[in-house]
């Protein structure tokens, strides 16, 4: 295992960007399937209460930091991160070297109408990219042999799966064995901001840690769903004691 601490049972990688990006272009260069997981203080916790959950974490490839909780639990607990290294972009780095050392790339989840918006804006951005395929999030379990066929077929070289966590690990872990892809991530809700239909928090939020207040001012009904990040606080706090 590479340089990695705990929190609450769930491995953390203690990694850059630029570590996170060179060790995914390693991954790449392996004729297997690597899985690659963005915890964050909401991910966590979610692992407290779901022990296929955390057990799935704790059998991946890289396990970046992706938010402030997370770097937050790193200094109370000494073990200071270099740096918070969020999935979204990680995946904008990882799209532009798909760009260009001309990867095959295969888009999973969401809405239909979110990713085939995704999909063209993303041709927008990188006309050469090789997008080989995309499927929506919303299939039935007895489709899904089918949307592996399809997948295989175009022997991809990763697969960005957003289907929310965390549904979109325990798909990827599950499938592990049968996909025919070198890197497979986990990427939430990031093809809503690609589709445009949800805004990302501006820089100053995100250097401040603070995207999550972003988040809460645009999105109120979203409250019950941030509750859960002082309970992380609260719990690093009192384990550390």
């Amino acid at each position: 295992m590479k340089d990695r601490f705990n929190i609450f049972g769930v491995p953390i990688d203690k990694v850059t960007m630029k570590d996170a990006v060179k060790r995914t272009e390693d991954f790449l260069k392996e004729d297997r399937l690597h899985i690659v997981a963005t915890p964050n203080a909401e991910i966590i916790m979610m692992a407290q209460k779901d022990e296929e959950y955390k057990d799935i974490l704790n059998k991946t490839d890289l396990n970046v930091p992706d938010g402030s909780g997370v770097v937050f639990a790193s200094k109370v607990y000494k073990e200071e991160l270099p740096e918070r290294v969020a999935g979204f972009d990680l995946m904008m780095e990882l799209l532009r070297i798909a760009d260009k050392k001309e990867q095959k790339i295969y888009l999973l989840g969401a809405a239909p109408d979110v990713i085939k918006k995704t999909y063209e804006n993303l041709k927008k951005k990188y006309p050469g990219i090789n997008i080989v395929g995309i499927h929506d999030g919303y299939f039935k379990d007895f489709q899904e042999e089918g949307i592996i066929k399809e997948i295989n077929s175009k022997n991809p070289d990763i697969i960005f799966v957003a289907l929310g966590a965390p549904k979109q690990e325990k798909w990827i872990f599950k499938n592990r064995n049968i996909l025919n892809a070198r890197l497979a991530i986990g990427v939430g809700g990031s093809f809503d901001v690609l589709a445009g239909k949800v805004k990302r928090a501006p820089e100053i939020y995100r250097k401040l840690g603070m995207e999550w207040l972003y988040r809460l001012k645009k999105e109120p009904w979203r409250y019950k769903r941030m509750m859960v990040l002082p309970k992380f606080a609260v719990k690093v706090l009192f384990s550390r004691r």
